[in-house]
């Protein structure tokens, strides 16, 4: 249940972007840069990175929405999930597992990161560059987590799958298309 008397109920993202255009607007500019901008990481990878920082803070909200996502997005079906159960033996990219490290320190303990974590997604393959995408996109879904969780927003399997295929398609701008 939403927890601002004046959204519905069963109030989505989408419900509180629409009561709340002047902070959702540029909010959504700027996931749209994170998440489909230049990067050495791909629309899905990030999606997974959305994904997997979504679960491992429990924001069943955004881990669902983002999964189905990332899947739309070329990546394989569970690997998401998988991740956040035991990341050891998930179907991932054995370069995103440093990365996926990464950004679980990064999202439990934020104050505990060192350049160690930092050398080990080096040490994959990945650039600084990626290093700081990488942080972005945890950055950014930390943040969204709290979004959600703080306006109590809930939804089931068929939102995020409606919801994921949407975002695939649209991109974030899309969304912004959607507030008027």
């Amino acid at each position: 249940m939403a927890h601002l008397r004046s959204l519905p109920d069963n109030a989505v993202l989408m419900d509180v972007f629409r009561a709340y255009p002047e902070t959702s607007r540029p909010l959504l500019d700027y996931h749209e840069v994170v998440m489909r901008g230049p990067s050495p990481f791909t629309p899905g990878e990030r999606e997974l990175i959305a994904a997997y920082v979504s679960g491992v803070n429990a924001c069943g909200y955004c881990h669902g929405v983002h999964t189905v996502t990332a899947e739309a997005c070329g990546i394989k079906a569970g690997a998401a999930p998988s991740a956040v159960a035991d990341l050891d033996t998930a179907p991932v990219d054995e370069k995103m597992r440093p990365v996926l490290r990464y950004v679980g320190k990064l999202t439990r303990e934020p104050s505990s990161v060192t350049r160690a974590d930092a050398d080990a997604v080096l040490a994959a393959g990945w650039d600084e560059r990626a290093l700081h995408s990488a942080i972005m996109v945890c950055a950014l879904f930390n943040f969204m987590n709290r979004m959600v969780e703080g306006h109590g927003i809930r939804a089931d399997a068929d939102y995020f799958a409606t919801s994921g295929k949407r975002l695939e398609a649209l991109g974030y701008a899309g969304l912004n298309q959607l507030l008027t």
